[in-house]
């Protein structure tokens, strides 16, 4: 086995590779506004919903893309969706209410996940489509309806537990959706509220990355878009959810090494990757390797639209016909719900450099100014390299030593509070006063797992762009280039963004 540095150099775009140039900028942000600190780039997802749409073109497909807002807490990325044609899933009351304070307006949101009567009462008052997880929440919906005289309330029906035609392809059980061999009773029950509720379509929800069972779930929505017709019923719409994914990583072969010496490491023929020996949900027993990696694939050829393209490309496993080309035979409008996928490269936190300490047992120990609830890469199983910022601006010079393996601790007083417990290289030593730039963490990674833990402060967070310009491009944003930021709570899509920095 090599002894070259294990890195895992993060994927970046033009425009948050920009940013990550602009060291005196960023170095800047964090001395007015504290370490840690998160960094938006909300024009970033309008990219993205860009690449969904064209994927949808291609294939002939009308539809919409509904962002998940459960992946982020920015009010930034919100407030720009909204000015672009993309729909929201709301899975809470909280996020319904955000929506419409965004900018939203009530057709242009979908509400989804468990919903207590408020939720319901708001979202049919607004007028968004209820994506209805069974049979309790459809009476529910129709009572509301009913008792407060709103007008006909559109569903989606969430579905589970397809059946396959030949080879049976296994799927993880789900809380979410009515399973499909109970359909009938749920139409049974449609058919006594159709003064209340119009389903408008069918969906599915699976927590799970196999192309093979979203295209088992597919083939079962078509299936059930011809039983609504037999009804009466006027389905007009497929639901695929979400899933798409991000590939974090640069390089598939950096990840391909990383997770085979992950295996030799935990079989004791190479030495530790991480703090203790972590295995990452590996380990031996009696000589045999147990266990699987509780990794996210953090390097995917296909992954966000690519993801989508794949799917509707794929033949629908009884029909054997590309499911694209049931689906536009089929006169349904696609919808899909990225959540990840779509603030791919929309966000980066920072940390500061506190502390370097030698360790006479392996790595030294760098301490930063934030802890693991502000940067929940590992939480998530997400495994990618940090950018180092030097204090002194310019790119980080490498030391005549060479690339430097380093243990990253957090601010907490926790034996528990490790930002990775991978050892992670840098191009040099960290000195005190550096930032570490976390890639690509404005899905899930910012927001989630963030605490006032021992009193200290959550991350602020501000909203960026290329100033002069509508796009973080790459000749806005070099080590010369000017930015513009807010706070994230300022940020509306149709005004300047506030202060300027290079």
């Amino acid at each position: 086995m090599s002894d070259a540095p294990m890195y895992l150099e993060p994927r970046l775009t033009s425009g948050p590779a920009a940013l990550l140039r602009s060291g005196p900028f960023l170095h800047g942000l964090v001395d007015a506004l504290g370490s840690p600190l998160n960094v938006v780039l909300p024009e970033e997802l309008e990219r993205n919903e860009e690449a969904f749409a064209e994927v949808m073109r291609r294939h002939r497909l009308p539809g919409r893309i509904w962002f998940a807002h459960k992946a982020t807490g920015s009010s930034a990325l919100v407030r720009h969706a909204a000015a672009t044609g993309a729909g929201l899933d709301a899975a809470s009351v909280e996020e319904l209410q955000h929506a419409l304070g965004a900018g939203f307006t009530g057709d242009r949101i979908m509400a989804t996940g468990p919903k207590d009567p408020a939720f319901l009462w708001l979202a049919a008052r607004c007028g968004a489509i209820v994506n209805a997880d069974g049979p309790g929440e459809l009476a529910e919906a129709a009572r509301l309806v009913r008792t407060y005289g709103l007008p006909r309330l559109r569903v989606v029906l969430r579905l589970s537990e397809f059946g396959a035609a030949g080879p049976r392809t296994l799927s993880r059980p789900t809380r979410f959706g009515t399973p499909e061999r109970n359909l009938a009773r749920l139409l049974d029950l449609l058919d006594t509220l159709r003064d209340a509720l119009e389903p408008v379509g069918v969906g599915y929800h699976l927590d799970t990355t196999s192309t093979d069972e979203k295209a088992v779930a597919l083939e079962g929505c078509l299936r059930a878009v011809d039983e609504l017709r037999l009804r009466g019923f006027q389905p007009r719409a497929i639901d695929v959810g979400g899933g798409f994914g991000i590939s974090y990583l640069a390089h598939a072969a950096q990840w391909e090494r990383w997770t085979t010496a992950l295996t030799e490491a935990v079989l004791g023929r190479r030495g530790p990757l991480a703090w203790g020996g972590y295995g990452y949900g590996l380990r031996v027993e009696n000589g045999v390797l147990k266990g699987a990696p509780a990794l996210y694939p953090a390097y995917r050829p296909a992954a966000g639209a690519a993801y989508l393209d794949e799917l509707l490309s794929l033949p629908a496993p009884g029909l054997g016909r590309p499911l694209g080309t049931l689906l536009l035979e089929s006169l349904c409008d696609l919808y899909a719900e990225p959540g990840r996928a779509l603030v791919d490269q929309c966000g980066l936190t920072l940390g500061r450099v506190m502390e370097v300490r030698e360790d006479a047992g392996g790595p030294p120990r760098v301490r930063l100014a934030l802890n693991a609830g502000d940067v929940g890469l590992e939480e998530h199983g997400v495994l990618v390299d940090p950018v180092l910022v030097p204090r002194d601006g310019g790119p980080p010079a490498a030391d005549a030593a060479g690339p430097v393996g380093v243990h990253l601790m957090g601010s907490l007083c926790l034996e528990a509070d490790l930002i990775t417990r991978r050892t992670v290289f840098l191009p040099r030593r960290p000195r005190p006063g550096d930032l570490l730039a976390f890639p690509n963490t404005a899905g899930y990674c910012m927001d989630f797992t963030a605490t006032r833990a021992q009193r200290q402060p959550v991350a602020r967070k501000v909203a960026v762009r290329a100033a002069g310009s509508g796009t973080a491009a790459d000749d806005a944003g070099g080590e010369g280039g000017a930015w513009r930021w807010c706070l994230d709570e300022q940020y509306w899509p149709v005004t300047e963004t506030g202060g300027s920095g290079t």
